[in-house]
């Protein structure tokens, strides 16, 4: 039991943190009624039980917990003086009084008739004055002695002077005269208290509450308000008097935390406060709300796809005390409440919030939710994204496995990792940090929800450690190696600045090894995201090839064919596209052959018993609608050391406009894939008229395809073996080339007909970028080394 000294207006402010922490019984001596009360006050008087015409046979004092934090009344006693008395009748309580509820206290009973009180709480036999007299609540049993002056006295609670005669009351006068049929009632239910008697009281029907009577309108609790469910119960309804601490605060509103929770994992204890400004609170404040309770769709138009944010608007809020200990935060990992490892939801009917369903154990979607708005901890939790422009830092907790081999979270076919969530930057500025980093200590913040994630808002700025990771090295290719790359370059223009391009050729030259041949994707034209009528892209290449050489690499050529203006999706006025980008000195040449154009399509052909490209570079089929506002493949004819090595060149329709993994549809819907779909096929048929001309060609298929190794997407290029897929040849540990949201996963590829997959050929993705804070692009790049000697 933890003992808080000093007057009311300082209850909070405590040095035996965890007693309220963990919702302990809570004691206060030596305290006055000099003060605004912080949670137990006089809420009900009634003297006039078993009088005539009395609706009830005994009198009462009603008592009601106004505060955040159940208290224990051990020790304490509520007592009675005549109007202008000073001889102390005293009533001794006992057990503890939950926030929100109420205390019922049995006086003495007239010789009339009338109806039994509710089960009392309390028992006593004090005969009260129907009209006028004193009701002192103390936090000792020993009787008062005063007829004036009472309410400021050492252990006077609370204070309820009623009638015109009361020789003491608080504030300016006493509660109004009283009769037989009616009581002093306290104002919103038992929350009103401004220490001034004739204001906070008036008189009415009695209605006595108990304990069990669930606190009528004072009664409703955090908890009842987010409920089970992905949407609160009580959506559009007003509620009275909600208890709370104030946990944080933000421009708009704040979050607040019921001390003094329940048993139930599944039902927050937390939630956010709208006030649309500056609210004038700060933590620890312990409040009541009054409010509209209102689900929040963030995002606005473009937010359709999120969950809801359960949350009270239109705000009445009553300051109850200042300086609370703030709510025991949740512990989520070892040692706490561990999230789910799998699965995101598997029992809802396609929407989330309608369902029905609501399970906190299995479903991460579901576990998270149970603890929005309220205080979570982390323990030194593994960085499993860098951070981003946004602040945004993905990590998972302590313990969390499927682990990548340099600290990252792999997606498999069946777990999207519902352990990982965002610590953002909303209340406290967020570190640089790297996949592989540790934010060191515990990291504390009330969690929330936007676009598409879980974040946790700490209070203050994290603390990092290094991992040590670094960017990784290739081999160098070896004599009668061919080595092909794929390299998305994130929108590359003559515009960025040469620290771009001359990062770009360090990876190129360094960590690449200056490969033989590079499919590069998002090269923009030559103004870049200019919308103008612009569509070649020779300064960029240019650039980018002087690039290299500046940093040591070989003189690299390269090939591409214009678009048509604004028909290739991408960045508005960039005219995205792949190209590709090749060096002579090793053996490689390049096949040109005229024709292909943006809207030409390239064919195969059989010229004496070999396939040959109709055009080289040339298109493949790029009017057809399935490359409609996306870019089209190119295909180009490539000569090693004498032999024909085909390379087809991608980059497949974006994710974009996919439901997100923690959105309210589960499961996601991804629509994107329909596209891609249409686009693997049109590949896959171009491979297929190469090898019927030779079932043995060499042909590689690369870049990004923006869908997973284990997607029907690439399962469409490798029907039947017709091509072999690179990442899914690597341990689960280690597939990945992007890094979304904490997420490691492959969205690029390289692809080998069954002749390269024969050979000895060596395959090794560089992570240069996705992982790290200060990257160049979001892709990390991939190369093959195949044996052609």
């Amino acid at each position: 039991m933890a003992l808080f000294p000093g007057s009311r207006r300082r209850l909070g402010v405590v040095t035996a943190v965890s007693a309220v922490l963990a919702g302990s019984l809570v004691a206060f001596p030596s305290t006055r009624a000099s003060a605004v009360s912080p949670d137990i006050v006089i809420s009900q008087v009634y003297g006039g039980g078993g009088n005539s015409g009395a609706p009830y046979t005994h009198d009462y004092i009603e008592l009601y917990n106004r505060g955040a934090t159940t208290v224990s009344l051990s020790g304490w006693s509520v007592q009675y003086a005549s109007s202008t008395g000073s001889s102390w009748q005293v009533t001794a309580l006992s057990g503890s009084l939950a926030p929100g509820r109420y205390h019922l206290v049995r006086e003495g009973a007239g010789a009339g008739a009338g109806q039994a009180l509710p089960t009392p709480d309390t028992t006593g036999t004090i005969a009260m004055s129907a009209t006028t007299g004193k009701v002192a609540l103390r936090t000792t049993t020993t009787a008062l002695t005063c007829a004036t002056g009472c309410a400021t006295q050492t252990n006077v609670r609370d204070f309820a002077g009623y009638g015109s005669g009361a020789s003491s009351y608080e504030g300016s006068g006493p509660a109004p005269t009283l009769s037989n049929t009616t009581a002093a009632l306290r104002g919103a239910a038992g929350q009103t208290d401004s220490d001034i008697n004739s204001a906070d009281f008036a008189a009415g029907s009695p209605t006595p509450r108990n304990s069990a009577s669930g606190g009528g309108t004072g009664g409703t609790r955090i908890r009842d308000i987010q409920g089970r469910a992905h949407r609160s119960p009580l959506n559009g309804q007003q509620t009275q008097a909600v208890p709370g601490v104030v946990t944080a605060v933000t421009t708009n509103g704040f979050w607040m935390q019921d001390p003094s929770p329940d048993t139930d994992p599944a039902t927050s204890e937390g939630i956010f406060v709208f006030t649309s400004s500056a609210p004038g609170r700060q933590a620890g404040d312990s409040v009541t709300v009054t409010g509209t309770v209102s689900e929040f769709r963030p995002g606005g138009t473009g937010g359709t796809d999120n969950l809801t944010t359960t949350r009270i608007g239109s705000p009445t809020v009553t300051l109850v005390s200042t300086g609370a200990a703030q709510p025991a935060a949740t512990l989520v990992g070892s040692g706490g409440r561990v999230p789910p490892a799998k699965v995101i939801d598997n029992d809802a009917t396609g929407d989330v919030e309608t369902s029905g369903t609501f399970d906190a154990t299995t479903d991460g979607i579901d576990f998270w939710e149970s603890l929005e708005g309220m205080r979570v901890r982390l323990d030194n939790a593994p960085v499993v994204g860098p951070r981003n422009d946004f602040g945004e830092i993905p990590v998972v907790p302590a313990g969390s496995t499927v682990r990548t081999t340099r600290g990252g979270i792999a997606i498999q076919s069946d777990d999207f990792n519902p352990e990982r969530v965002i610590v953002d930057d909303v209340l406290a500025t967020t570190p640089a940090a790297d996949v592989g980093d540790t934010l060191s200590g515990s990291v504390t913040g009330v969690l929330d929800y936007s676009f598409g994630n879980f974040k946790l808002l700490p209070g203050s700025s994290p603390v990092v450690t290094d991992g040590g990771r670094t960017p990784e090295t290739t081999q160098a290719a070896a004599a009668g190696e061919l080595s092909v790359a794929t390299f998305n370059v994130e929108n590359l223009d003559p515009a960025d600045p040469q620290s771009k391009f001359d990062a770009l050729a360090a990876v190129i030259v360094n960590n690449l090894r200056s490969p033989d041949l590079i499919a590069l994707e998002e090269i923009q034209d030559n103004d870049g995201p200019a919308n103008s009528t612009t569509v070649a892209a020779d300064q960029t290449l240019n650039k980018l090839a002087a690039a290299v050489s500046a940093a040591g690499g070989p003189a690299y050529s390269w090939r591409q064919i214009n678009p048509t203006d604004d028909a290739d999706g991408g960045e508005p006025g960039g005219n995205i596209r792949v190209a590709f980008l090749y060096r002579t000195d090793r053996g490689l040449s390049f096949t040109d052959r005229a024709g292909g154009t943006a809207t030409a399509a390239t064919t195969v052909s059989n010229v004496g018993g070999q396939p040959q490209l109709s055009f080289s570079p040339g298109r493949v089929d790029p009017q057809n609608s399935a490359f409609g506002s996306s870019r089209k493949p190119l295909a180009g004819e490539f000569t090693w050391n004498g032999r024909r090595v085909f390379v087809i060149a991608n980059h497949f329709n974006s994710k974009g406009g996919d439901d997100p993994l923690f959105g309210h549809i589960q499961p996601p819907v991804r629509s994107s894939e329909t596209q891609r779909h249409q686009q693997a096929t049109i590949v896959r048929d171009f491979v297929d008229d190469i090898r019927a001309v030779d079932p043995n060609a060499a042909i590689v298929v690369l870049g990004d395809l923006n869908d997973f190794e284990f997607s029907q997407t690439t399962s469409i290029l490798t029907a039947g073996g017709a091509l072999t897929d690179l990442p899914a040849t690597l341990p689960t540990a280690e597939r990945y080339t992007y890094v979304f949201d904490g997420n490691s996963q492959v969205l690029d590829h390289i692809l080998i007909s069954p002749s390269l997959a024969a050979t000895a050929y060596a395959y090794d993705v560089l992570h240069v970028n996705s992982e790290f804070a200060a990257q160049i692009s979001d892709h990390d790049p991939q190369v093959v080394r195949l044996p052609l000697p």
